[in-house]
């Protein structure tokens, strides 16, 4: 047996009126059709759902039990019916975004609280990675965002700077380089170096190499580490000293300092990048996000 939409409201309304005119009213049907509506129904259970003779109609208690759960159906279903215009919307569903530790120490934490607090109906679903790899799921559509070190070039994408970053030297606090009022790029030439592992942090190391054969040396390298954690923990084991983004000081351990470097303007951008031909219609409200993020830092 397989109760209908149509017949369910007909019940429902019967049985929140008791009364079969006002339940024809109120579904604008005819009176019989609607008697012939419940009738059916009640065959098709194989129970009767009302009580009824030409005083009154009153549910019986296979009425009340269908009552509850045909209730419930219904504010399932309009629930359902809710989400699903969201979602035609680009209001509902979920978005798919992969990030650097550059992008999680900078500016995504807040742009993602802004914009879930929008749009609470979003699932978001957060990929850490390095630049390659995510470059990689862009361009296989198994990301709708990506969050990377730049430069980033493909006709195919479109990408915008969220965020721009200075070096700076990280180093144990009791390093002597740390009492200084200005620590310069060459003043790092003799120190060992403790730095990100080349598979994850390549675009980020083609920089600091750039950076350091400007001030005439190449760093030694003396460890290497997955994550920016990881490079902090080496740091505090007294292994060697790094040079990172200023954005390293939003999860700096204690123990550590961060000096800026002086004598150099250069910076590193963060970009985002989402395929120009995703068909995700969250991305549209997304990327809307990311201008008025942009927005708000230029004024």
């Amino acid at each position: 047996m397989r109760a209908e939409w149509r017949q369910i409201r007909q019940f429902m309304a019967v049985a929140e009126t008791l009364n079969f005119r006002r339940a024809a009213e109120r579904l604008a049907i005819a009176q019989p059709a609607l008697s012939r509506g419940i009738q059916q129904l009640e065959h098709q259970l194989g129970v009767r759902l009302f009580e009824r003779n030409n005083r009154r109609v009153v549910l019986t208690e296979a009425g009340r039990v269908f009552r509850r759960g045909c209730g419930d159906l219904l504010v399932q279903l309009e629930e359902t019916v809710v989400k699903t215009r969201k979602a035609g919307r680009g209001e509902a569903g979920s978005l798919s975004i992969g990030y650097t530790d550059f992008a999680i120490t900078g500016v995504l934490p807040g742009l993602l609280e802004r914009f879930r607090r929008r749009y609470p109906d979003i699932q978001i679903e957060l990929h850490y990675g390095s630049t390659e790899e995510q470059r990689l799921a862009l361009e296989e559509g198994k990301l709708d965002v990506a969050f990377l070190t730049s430069p980033f070039d493909n006709p195919d994408c479109g990408h915008q700077p969220v965020q721009q970053d200075r070096f700076v030297a990280v180093l144990p606090a009791e390093h002597p380089l740390a009492a200084r009022e200005q620590v310069t790029v060459a003043d790092l030439a003799c120190e060992d170096f403790v730095v990100g592992v080349m598979s994850r942090w390549r675009h980020f190391r083609r920089h600091l190499d750039a950076l350091c054969l400007k001030a005439g040396f190449e760093p030694r390298i003396v460890q290497e580490a997955y994550n920016s954690e990881g490079i902090f923990g080496l740091i505090s084991a007294r292994i060697g000293i790094t040079i990172l983004l200023e954005c390293a000081a939003n999860q700096l351990r204690t123990g550590l300092v961060l000096k800026p470097l002086t004598g150099t303007e250069e910076r590193v951008v963060t970009e985002a990048a989402w395929r120009k031909a995703d068909p995700n219609p969250m991305l549209v409200h997304f990327v809307a996000a990311l201008n008025e993020q942009d927005e708000c830092a230029g004024s």
